[in-house]
């Protein structure tokens, strides 16, 4: 293990060495600007990245096609400070994790509308697809004074792509191992005061078992996914603006079980997601700005057991328990949100948000509604574009469980001579009791309470080099109470017993600590021999502790490390080299079940035939690396894809 890092340690001083030399070399550099990416989620007013106060990572729709990424969580895999979880291969479920949480622990929101499952709290990412995605945020560190419940360890905002210019269309067709076919089209533009932007997309795949091959399964599990995506927008009198969003999909899995482990025949998951959102904003003044958000999001999963259930372990089998069922959730959010700049130092921000949930099962959950009512409050201080702050408090009122407050202060200081930035955060989160742990028959347990963390974090951000060398480096520290665990014992649960006694309860405690780095290196720009010559890499390091028992958190890996390599040797030529390294983890509570560490490396090479049409080549897992994200699970060996990408203006609508 230690030779990996000698190496990578080594790579990267080479790499700072040259890039100072070609900084000072190269007569062009000086005159290169970047336009520093303006972000949201981070204090829900749109502030420039050097101005951000907390830990932040952005995707834009250039580095998601750059990699030919076709999911979301293809990204969020090389992400700072994110771990993730995948049963199986395409199709599987999915869930991410941010600075030692859980999935139920950090919030998702696509255009403003809550993703997270109103009966097991967390996400779900394996349907969602990168069509028609502009930009991903994610930040890092309790959230929840600005976003509320679920954002307890971070939160990962997706926005859909808006429109602009001449009517421009756009497709795409792909096909590769495991008979993969995927193919798309898109459309785009702006007339007048309208703009909008469409996208619909399809992928079919045999796809690989879902329980690992290599412990005995023989069944492939195909997956099917159609996805659809719109944003229309328009902009009003006096610089006002109203957006309507629209996003869904249908994907089918067919699905093996991990009890035994098993192989199942027939089994099936299907899901169906809806999501609309609206947002209008309008300055009332010009020290007044008021925005309103309405979002819709809702989700029909399917589950088929199957016909044939067979224990790999054993060799027996039998007809796989349960009958087929369908869960419905329902996600609806309402937020006024009110910015107020009394002076060019201060802004103040002021807001209501009702949020809703809705779930209900066949085997199980009648309907059931968890809702709350919140206000929000916030001040932040921009002085001399130097000294930056911000400060807010929130109070949410549940009609399951009473009352939860939060707060944040988060600090900066920029040292524009040097451009280095020096941050750091203190805040307070909660999430909310799922419907699941809170109604379902025999097991819910409607005494429960929230979650509830405080979460620390210091770090620097350093720029060298007009922009060409970027450091990060920072420390986190967060403390969970409350957690809900389920165990066996009659007292506490009461009513909602299940079998010999067993229902959730706040009984666990945790703590996680870390380190996190990155660096982003242009070696290169300009070059006879080089357009563009980049190096990114990030680290983190992850310590966890079930207070309890004094154990690792399960599924949670010290250390995780990422490295990209973009060369672009001429204009019409670029390719990006990605290795990603997991280390060891636990998959049992106790440190029990041991899940070994892994390395992949993923090859990416596009060619421009013109400047409207463009091919493509993807190798993923390129040493065709043996290994399980989760015990049992299966994952995709050595997979070569090829494609084709055409975008073109339309010579009608403009």
């Amino acid at each position: 293990m230690l030779h990996r890092f000698v190496f990578v340690y080594l790579f990267i001083h080479v790499l700072v060495i040259s890039a100072v030399s070609f900084a000072e070399s190269d007569p062009s550099a000086s005159g290169v600007q970047t336009l520093d990416p303006v972000v949201v989620s981070a204090t829900k007013t749109p502030i420039p990245l050097r101005q951000v106060t907390s830990a932040v990572e952005i995707w834009t729709e250039e580095d998601l096609q750059r990699r030919q990424i076709k999911t979301v969580v293809e990204a969020l895999r090389l992400t700072q400070g994110t771990a993730v979880l995948q049963n199986g291969g395409p199709g599987g479920t999915t869930n991410v994790r941010i600075r030692g949480g859980s999935s139920e622990q950090t919030l998702v929101l696509i255009d403003g509308a809550i993703m997270n499952s109103a009966t097991l709290g967390s996400f779900n990412f394996a349907h969602l697809t990168t069509d028609n995605i502009e930009k991903i945020e994610i930040v890092r560190g309790a959230q929840s004074t600005l976003w509320g419940a679920d954002a307890m360890g971070g939160v990962i905002n997706i926005t859909t792509k808006r429109g602009g210019g001449p009517l421009r269309a756009g497709g795409f067709f792909e096909y590769g191992s495991f008979s993969t076919l995927r193919e798309g089209g898109n459309l785009s533009g702006s007339k007048g005061p309208v703009d909008y932007s469409f996208a619909l997309s399809r992928w079919d795949t045999t796809g690989i078992s879902q329980i690992n091959d290599r412990r005995g399964a023989t069944e492939r599990d195909a997956y099917r996914n159609w996805q659809g995506s719109a944003r229309i927008g328009m902009a009003l009198p006096r610089d006002g603006r109203l957006d309507f969003n629209f996003r869904w999909w249908n994907g089918s899995l067919n699905i093996d079980s991990s009890s035994g482990p098993s192989d199942v025949l027939n089994a099936k998951s299907n899901s169906r997601q809806f999501t609309y959102g609206g947002t209008y904003q309008q300055p009332l003044t010009d020290w007044w700005n008021h925005s309103l958000t309405l979002s819709r999001s809702q989700e029909a999963s399917l589950f088929d057991p199957g016909t044939l259930q067979r224990n790999l372990t054993t060799g027996m089998t039998r007809t796989p328990f349960g009958d087929p069922n369908e869960t419905r959730v329902l996600a609806n959010r309402i937020e006024s949100q009110h910015n107020f700049r009394v002076n060019q130092y201060v802004t103040l921000t002021a807001g209501y948000q009702f949020r809703e949930q809705l779930g209900e099962n066949d085997a199980g959950i009648s309907e059931k509604i968890v809702s709350s009512h919140a206000g929000f409050g916030q001040m932040q201080l921009n002085l001399f574009d130097r000294l930056f702050a911000t400060a807010g408090v929130r109070h949410d009122a549940y009609n399951a469980f009473g009352d939860a407050t939060t707060y944040r202060i988060t600090g900066g200081y920029l040292v524009k001579e040097t451009n280095t930035k020096i941050r750091g955060s203190y805040a307070t989160g909660f999430r909310a009791p799922a419907i699941n742990e809170l109604y379902w028959p025999g097991f819910g347990n409607p005494d429960l309470q929230p979650e509830e963390n405080q979460s620390f974090d210091v770090g620097v951000d350093q720029a060298l080099f007009a922009d060409r060398v970027t450091l990060s480096g920072g420390y986190f520290w967060n403390r969970y109470r409350d957690l809900i665990q389920t165990i066996q014992s009659e007292p506490l649960c009461g009513t909602g017993s299940f079998g010999a006694n067993f229902c959730p309860v706040n009984v666990a405690s945790a703590s996680t600590q870390g380190w996190e780095g990155m660096v982003d290196i242009v070696v290169a720009q300009e070059q006879p021999w080089a357009k563009r010559l980049e190096l990114k890499g990030q680290y983190t390091m992850t310590l966890t502790r079930d207070l309890m028992s004094g154990a690792r958190l399960r599924r949670w890996p010290v250390n995780q490390a990422s490295l990209r390599l973009f060369y672009q040797p001429m204009d019409s030529v670029n390719t990006i080299l990605d290795f990603r390294f997991v280390g060891k983890q636990y998959n049992g509570a106790g440190n029990t079940q041991p899940v070994g560490s892994f390395e992949v490396v993923n090859l990416a090479v596009n060619y421009d035939l013109s400047d409207r049409l463009q091919a493509y080549v993807r190798v993923d897992n390129l040493f065709d690396e043996e290994y399980e994200e989760i015990l049992y699970y299966g994952t995709p060996g050595r997979s070569v894809f090829g494609g084709i990408r055409a975008n073109f203006d339309l010579p009608f609508g403009r």
